[in-house]
Parts: structure tokens; C-alpha cells; sequence
């Protein structure tokens, strides 16, 4: 519900190809809008929306590679980052499984594509978000390395699958890409855990969907890869093989 609250009171940059073409837009929005209506061209409010979208992913990227060096060097990062958040001018992001949505996983590439020689911050930040699913995936495979030798396919419960909390969006979702490749392991049994959506996407071709209670009763590696409240909620304390990517626990 956050979209319609957002349509009525953020501010708003009202782009024109001519000043009379922004002066005619704003009053448009002025109908419905509570917030600040700024006019500018159109050139310019196209960017400022992909800057917003790019300074957020970079920012992004920044904890995400926080979290890959933090575990090589054997560093719980979100102590790290409550400790370094301490300081007056310091916000660092929490990480996560990636980055996902129609906008901040998608804007940054305009900048990149129009200015490849210059947006050098904002392609890294990209590659580094776009690269965390496989690093999930990676220790989901270490995991399931550790098991053994079980007599039967080892079960791997992934939870969560929108690409933010308490939504049922599973556009340019991390979540799902982790799906997709932990699905190419025929060695594994899946079972997925989504509790905004009753089927899964055509895109996911293997995996079961099922409730929270019985993939923690069966699996025998669980990944976290939203922040869902139902997960929130979840005592995960009994489970031995648990993948915290977005630091529930």
C-alpha cells in the first residue's frame, strides 16, 4: 500500500521539453500531490530519477560487498555494521541476497549504457549486486557439501522469494535467480517458500512450493533470503545448516 500513500505525498520532479510544457504537467499533479512539485527540464528529471535509483543501489553494493569480505575474514557483518553505524555520519545499509525490482536493479544500467566511460561506480555497484545470488548460492552448495552422504537427495528450503519484504513482487527478484540455479543441481530436492504468492512464477522449473512449518520440518539445508515478517516471527535456534542472507537471526 506504500505506492499510494508515496503518489500523494512525495515530492515530485516535473520534467518539460519546454518551461510552459513543465508548468502545464505540474498543474496536472497539483490535482493529487501533496508534495513539493519542482519544474525542470525533461532531460533532467529523466536522470534524477535514474540517480536516485543508482545512488540507492550503489549504497547497496557498498554492504552487500561489506557482507562478502566480512565472511572470508570470519566477521559477523551485521555486528559490523551496527557498530559502525554508531558513528553520527555513517548509514550503512543492511545486505542481502541481491538486489531486485523494476527500478533499482534496472535504472543504473541507463546511466551505464549512455556514459560507459564515465560510470564506473555505478556499473561496479552493479556487477557486485547482480553477483551476490551466486555467492548465495555458493554457500547454499557448501552447505549441502557438508551434509554427506544421506541416502537420499539432501532438501534445501529457500524462503522467500519477492524481491523485498512483504510484497508479492517477484520482478528481477535475487530470490529467484537463487531458485533457478540452485534448481540445476538435480542432486537436490527444493522446496520453496513463498507466503505472498499460491503458485510459483513459469520461470522457476523445478522446486515444490510449500508452507514455512514444513520445509523447516524437512529440509535439511534452509536459506533466508527475504525478510518476510512470518520469518521474523520464526525461531530458527533448533536448525543446524541455516544461510542467513538478510540477517534475520
Amino acid at each position: 500500500g506504500q505506492v499510494i500513500r508515496e503518489l500523494v505525498e512525495n515530492d515530485r520532479t516535473i520534467g518539460g521539453l519546454t518551461p510552459e510544457c513543465a508548468k502545464k504537467a505540474a498543474e496536472v499533479y497539483k490535482i493529487f500531490v501533496k508534495g513539493d512539485l519542482v519544474e525542470t527540464n525533461a532531460r533532467t528529471a529523466e536522470m534524477t530519477k535514474l540517480t536516485e535509483n543508482a545512488f540507492r543501489d550503489v549504497n547497496i553494493a557498498f554492504a552487500n560487498e561489506l557482507s562478502l569480505i566480512c565472511d572470508r575474514l570470519n566477521i559477523n557483518v551485521w555486528e559490523l555494521i551496527a557498530l559502525a553505524n554508531r558513528h553520527p555520519r555513517v548509514n550503512i545499509l543492511n545486505p542481502g541476497a541481491g538486489v531486485g525490482g523494476h527500478c533499482i536493479a534496472v535504472d543504473p544500467w541507463f546511466i551505464v549504457n549512455k556514459t560507459p566511460d564515465l560510470a564506473r561506480m555505478v556499473n561496479t555497484a552493479r556487477e557486485v549486486n547482480d553477483n551476490k545470488p551466486k555467492w548465495v548460492v555458493s554457500k547454499i552448495e557448501e552447505a549441502v557439501a557438508k551434509l554427506g552422504d544421506l541416502g537420499r537427495k539432501p532438501k534445501v528450503a529457500l524462503l522467500g522469494l519477492a524481491f523485498k519484504p512483504d510484497i508479492d513482487d517477484l520482478r528481477e527478484s535475487p530470490a529467484i535467480e537463487i531458485a533457478q540455479l540452485v534448481g540445476e543441481n538435480d542432486q537436490v530436492e527444493l522446496l520453496l517458500v513463498e507466503p505472498n504468492v499460491h503458485e510459483l512464477p513459469k520461470k522457476i522449473q523445478k522446486g515444490e512450493l510449500v508452507q514455512l512449518e514444513e520445509a523447516l520440518k524437512s529440509a535439511d539445508v534452509v536459506a533466508i533470503l527475504v525478510g518476510h515478517k512470518q520469518f521474523k516471527e520464526q525461531d530458527f535456534g533448533s536448525l543446524n545448516n541455516v544461510i542467513d542472507a538478510v540477517g534475520i537471526i
